[in-house]
């Protein structure tokens, strides 16, 4: 268990036991080799997902991140898979690091869509960083009400 401040937004629940930390570092064993913190934090990109009248939007922000480097697929009919990977930058043997903060690493996400979301016409675009997926909603249909008349 880590009570260490991960990084500089508050967070009022960081005190508390997270039973699933690790647990994506096990899943992935690329990322459980490296044994860097700061290389898995780059691993749990932060994605925002919220429903508009016409689409589910999902926007992460990836600073640095090429859009050759980022893949955007469904899979099982219904999942939306975003995943890709941060390189680290080349290192001269005579420079001299005095902080690193910056993360890199593979990072890989999975959210299951609703039934009303249109698959195949989802879409995606990088622009300063900040990736958004934008995945269509199917109108949802009004059950047709047909007034029937009462005779007698």
């Amino acid at each position: 268990m880590s009570l260490v401040r991960r990084n500089n937004v508050f967070d009022p629940f960081s005190d508390f036991w997270d039973p699933f930390d690790g647990v994506f570092r096990s899943l992935v064993p690329s990322v459980a080799a490296s044994g860097d913190r700061d290389t898995s934090a780059f691993a749990n990109a932060r994605i925002d997902w919220k429903e508009t009248p016409e689409a589910h939007v999902f926007k992460a922000d990836l600073p640095g991140v090429k859009k050759e480097e980022v893949k955007v697929e469904v899979e099982d009919g219904n999942v939306l898979v975003i995943s890709g990977e941060r390189s680290k930058e080349k290192e001269d043997k005579n420079d001299k690091w005095h902080r690193v903060e910056r993360s890199s690493g593979k990072f890989l996400r999975r959210f299951r869509l609703p039934e009303n979301a249109k698959v195949d016409q989802v879409k995606a675009g990088l622009e300063n960083g900040v990736l958004t997926v934008t995945v269509p909603k199917a109108e949802v249909k009004k059950p047709e009400v047909k007034a029937i008349e009462i005779s007698g």
